[in-house]
């Protein structure tokens, strides 16, 4: 039976800030190798008879995603757009509708964009284990053999053998405190939950028909009026908005007769934290794991992450540092899971830091804002070969624009103009403009702008090739 990976793309990884940022979240970083966990992801299917792969993001991230699956030449890629955030149940959902629309029926392999695989083999033993159980309709999750009295996971209990490789679902278990986390390691009989899935989609979508109705009404009529919209299938939102927020734990898997477990010990993590990343990061003789340009002296057990800088430490401990180009975190190594309160404190201050590094991605390249002050603004910006910027209009800046390397095509009012190295252009306030690269390497440019208001929502947009176009 036909196989498609269905990889959620979703989340922002608060646990991770401040590398993971809301429109930058942890599964489009390089934390682990020189792929971003979404790129291992994929490459964790190459192994597999795969016709498709599918996945399931929301509208702030669709050009992450489809960038990234670009970069490493990745063409059988469907990505279907959520609304809004509705958590598992309903992503899965659209998800096994598509499918059946348009593969007849398949099984699906669901997995997270977020997760670390280290053993890549025993990885694809349990998913052959799991095609077994799911051929013959069971909704199959996977058990990570636990090595440790983790408190920070949910837990499966095992039941009734099905076979040699798998077992019945006799319970979910809510995270629990350390001294029963201790009971669940000693008796065998219980498993981290992982949060990756196979089943086939007609049987997702039979027994949420059963258990959750009024999910699968409303992603029946959301997919109803979805649209394709460049590389992407984009779902009704007025529609997916109807339906219940709710995992797919507790809509089907824990109400289900049909849930079957399949043990795995492939070295899997969530890197739910910086102390998890340091986990099954590579460590120096005295335990330090380190990323970027990084000095340290008398230091062990440390994790310390340079973005943009040189970072030092001296006589430290159990510490974990992380720089970027507009923050710094410093944490004790047992305190990691209280970054979520920064976050938290910093979205009561509507701080920018939440949602965005300093520098932004967008679908056409990227911009950094390398300095500000009163009434201006200096970004240096990407174009990719090809690329164009919406056609724009501002009412309270001008811009100045400086070619730094390549070829820009610019729309400058009711000129056309061809720009190169170190030449230069002048947009006044309320010109109509546009900037495109039309050559075969990147675009790099300095804009500077300057007026009484210089926020990204000073756009007025009259033509854009990304859908951005209000109507």
């Amino acid at each position: 039976m036909k196989m498609i990976p269905v990889i959620m793309a979703g989340g922002s990884g608060t646990r991770l800030w401040p590398l993971s940022r809301a429109m930058f979240p942890k599964q489009f970083l390089n934390v682990a190798s020189d792929q971003s966990m979404l790129q291992e992801t994929v490459s964790r299917t190459k192994n597999w008879s795969v016709d498709e792969t599918m996945f399931l993001c929301n509208e702030d991230h669709r050009f992450l995603v489809a960038e990234q699956l670009r970069a490493m030449n990745e063409n059988s890629a469907r990505i279907i757009l959520e609304p809004a955030g509705r958590n598992t149940a309903p992503a899965i959902a659209l998800a096994a509708l598509d499918i059946v629309e348009k593969h007849g029926d398949s099984l699906m392999m669901v997995m997270a964009a977020d997760h670390i695989i280290e053993n890549q083999p025993a990885f694809d033993v349990a998913v052959e284990q799991a095609k077994a159980l799911a051929t013959n309709d069971k909704l199959v999750t996977f058990g990570i053999v636990p090595t440790a009295p983790e408190t920070g996971y949910g837990y499966i209990k095992r039941g009734n053998a099905i076979n040699e490789n798998g077992y019945d679902v006799e319970a979910f278990v809510e995270k629990p405190d350390l001294p029963t986390a201790e009971d669940y390691l000693a008796s065998k009989d219980y498993y981290w939950n992982s949060g990756m899935f196979m089943f086939k989609a007609s049987l997702y979508l039979s027994e949420l028909a059963k258990f959750s109705p009024e999910i699968l009404t409303a992603c029946k009529a959301a997919y109803a009026q979805s649209a394709s919209d460049l590389d992407f299938v984009r779902a009704g939102k007025e529609e997916f908005l109807a339906s219940p927020d709710d995992s797919i734990d507790y809509a089907i898997m824990e109400k289900t007769a049909l849930a079957a477990v399949v043990p795995m010990d492939a070295g899997w993590s969530d890197v739910g934290s910086w102390s998890a990343l340091w986990d099954v990061d590579t460590k120096c003789e005295n335990g330090n794991a380190t990323n970027g340009d990084v000095i340290l002296t008398g230091t062990k057990n440390s994790l310390v992450h340079a973005t943009s800088r040189l970072v030092t430490t001296v006589g430290i401990e159990d510490t974990v540092i992380v720089e970027t180009k507009d923050a710094v975190m410093v944490a004790h190594k047992d305190k990691v899971q209280d970054v979520k309160a920064i976050v938290n404190e910093l979205k009561s201050r509507d701080r920018n830091e939440v949602a965005h590094h300093r520098e932004v991605y967008r679908p056409w390249g990227k911009y950094d804002s390398i300095d500000n002050g009163e009434r201006y603004q200096v970004k240096r910006i990407t174009v990719k070969p090809g690329a164009k910027l919406s056609v724009q209009m501002h009412h309270h800046r001008a811009e100045h624009w400086i070619v730094v390397s390549g070829t820009a095509k610019v729309t400058n009012g009711d000129k056309d103009i061809l720009l190169t190295e170190n030449q230069s252009t002048y947009i006044p306030v309320g010109v109509i403009h546009a900037l495109e690269n039309p050559g075969k390497v990147d675009l790099e440019l300095i804009e500077v702008q300057s007026g009484s208001y210089l926020g990204e929502d000073d756009i007025v947009r009259f033509e854009d090739r990304y859908g951005r176009v209000q109507g």
